[in-house]
């Protein structure tokens, strides 16, 4: 523009040569129209960021001294109870201390179905109250908030350059030193063959058309949108290198323990000898007066199947062994094989002896000295890792799993959820050497733990994923982070980053691509065929080309609806 605009301003006052004012307030139009458009996709990304932070609300319902008083969210304190209504949002994250209602969470964490939420259960500032009111006790405000915590991640995520956006750069710098030097070239060639003003005209359009203005914004505008969008959907990104290492990890190491289990100790199998409902009553009739863990998972199984629990009396536990009740006038004893021994009762049933084979913990019933039936227990796999670990191997990824079970525990667990291979009884401070031992073995290895006990390996991994960290983002050891406790979110993020990947690949070949044809075009090459492009043409293609960067970003959304 620059040159045109001096060249034009020379043939008015000396009279040499013809102007471009007409084919400068054209190229000038053109450029504008093209910063719109991209200002407009800009917008679009960091809207997404907009959006999170306006979930917010204003003004809160505070109870002190048993009155309702409005207050601004911003005078909230730790501690604070707040009453939140029907339909309103959630002031600041808390805990539920009264009250029950179903949560939406789906514009924080990506949740889409209603949570439920009761006394001691916490929930998220922001999130919108169904039908029922809740008193919640502020436990964190301002910059301590999930939403605050998101909002600064995704902020740090969309300033961070990645391999991608480096790559660009140069890019950037040696399509301007080429454009200088053909538009050189170009000059003097043309000035030596034809005039002057052709000359200048041809330099223009080189340096016009070959203007690296498309590759500046190939790569931020896909980070803008791909982070805001990941973010939406519970999945923080922290370190955008790692994020897209993700598109070329082959082996995916789970840790056990509440990543693919529950973490909760259940019933997995009931082998009856009576009627299940019968033995289910019985046994947790006796268990419901116990704290041991085998006991709760018992009676909290017979809630679910809707059993009717009867009165015990004359509870008595053995340690280690069991426990005894009277139920209805019958003498009822639940309890481990020890106790079996003492009671001189004898295992016929090759299942419970399977189920003991399979690594779980296996509790019989016996009334009036005779065996009823017994119970499975062992920590139930989520639903979400099967389909979790099938989506993998169909992307031709590896699974392993980390556990510090035992060798019959693990191989019950990768058994079932058609895992390749396992690591057994390993110790937390030993984990990091096994993604080592991998990574030696030409895997690129992305690490799945809680962030907390597998910091070292996820820190030592290629890509470190903390999973179900809830509210808490703030884990230093991860690479990316999932809000919910899904392993599936795992496939997500690795199909994230390969589609994240492909879009700015895509970009940079529409950024930068079109000069191969372009450049040679505007230097004028063709002109003996009749082909010239005129300066105001050249802008035309090199907005086009920004303006296609700007739209193919854009798909990203497309392909999230």
């Amino acid at each position: 523009i620059s040159v045109a605009f001096f060249f034009s301003a020379a043939t008015v006052f000396f009279l040499v040569g013809n102007d471009f004012f007409w084919e400068l307030a054209t190229l000038i139009d053109v450029m504008l129209l093209g910063h719109w458009l991209e200002a407009r996709s800009v917008m679009g990304a960091s809207r997404a960021l907009e959006e999170l932070v306006r979930v917010m609300p204003t003004t809160a319902h505070v109870v002190m001294d048993g009155d309702v008083m409005d207050m601004p969210v911003s005078h909230l304190r730790v501690g604070t109870v707040a009453l939140v209504k029907p339909g309103e949002k959630i002031p600041s994250d808390g805990v539920v201390v009264e009250g029950e209602s179903y949560v939406n969470e789906s514009l924080l964490t990506g949740e889409s179905n209603p949570v439920h939420k009761t006394a001691t259960d916490k929930v998220i500032g922001g999130a919108v109250n169904g039908d029922g009111v809740l008193l919640t006790r502020i436990e964190r405000t301002g910059e301590e908030t999930y939403l605050s915590q998101v909002v600064k991640l995704v902020r740090q995520a969309q300033q961070s350059k990645s391999r991608t956006q480096d790559l660009a750069n140069r890019a950037a710098a040696l399509l301007f030193y080429v454009a200088v030097a053909v538009g050189a070239v170009t000059f003097f060639v043309w000035a030596l063959i034809a005039s002057p003003q052709f000359a200048l005209t041809r330099s223009v359009t080189v340096l016009v058309i070959a203007c690296p203005h498309a590759l500046g914004l190939a790569i931020p505008l896909v980070v803008a949108l791909s982070t805001s969008l990941t973010a939406k959907r519970g999945i923080l990104i922290r370190d955008r290198k790692a994020f897209e290492d993700a598109k070329s990890v082959d082996a995916v190491v789970f840790d056990k323990t509440g990543t693919l289990t529950m973490g909760q100790f259940g019933v997995t199998d009931v082998v009856p000898y009576i009627s299940e409902a019968e033995l289910l009553a019985m046994a947790a009739a006796v268990e419901q007066n116990s704290e041991h863990v085998i006991a709760k998972a018992i009676v909290e199984h017979a809630k679910t199947k809707v059993i009717s629990i009867p009165v015990s009396k004359g509870f008595q536990a053995f340690p280690g062994k069991g426990a005894k009740a009277e139920v209805n006038g019958k003498s009822i004893y639940v309890g481990s094989l020890h106790l079996l021994k003492e009671l001189n009762i004898a295992i016929t049933d090759e299942k419970t002896s399977q189920l003991q084979m399979a690594g779980k913990t296996v509790v019989y019933t016996v009334v009036d000295g005779k065996l009823v039936g017994a119970f499975a227990l062992a920590d139930k796999i989520r639903e979400e890792s099967r389909r979790a670990v099938q989506g993998l191997k169909a992307a031709g990824i590896k699974v392993y799993m980390l556990t510090g079970d035992s060798q019959e525990v693990a191989q019950a667990v990768a058994k079932e959820l058609g895992i390749d291979e396992f690591f057994a009884g390993v110790l937390p401070d030993q984990k990091a050497q096994k993604i080592v031992q991998l990574k030696n073995q030409g895997y690129r290895v992305a690490m799945v733990g809680d962030g907390i006990n597998d910091a070292p390996a996820l820190a030592t991994a290629d890509v470190g994923i903390a999973i179900g960290t809830g509210t808490d983002v703030a884990i230093e050891s991860a690479d990316v982070i999932l809000v919910k406790n899904n392993p599936q979110d795992v496939t997500r993020t690795i199909n994230y980053s390969k589609r994240t990947y492909s879009k700015m690949v895509q970009n940079l070949w529409w950024a930068a691509g079109y000069n191969i044809f372009a450049i040679p075009l505007a230097t004028g090459v063709f002109a003996g065929l009749g082909v010239v492009v005129d300066p105001a043409v050249g802008a035309i293609l090199m907005s086009l080309s920004t303006v296609l960067v700007a739209i193919n970003s854009q798909t990203l959304r497309r392909q999230e609806r």
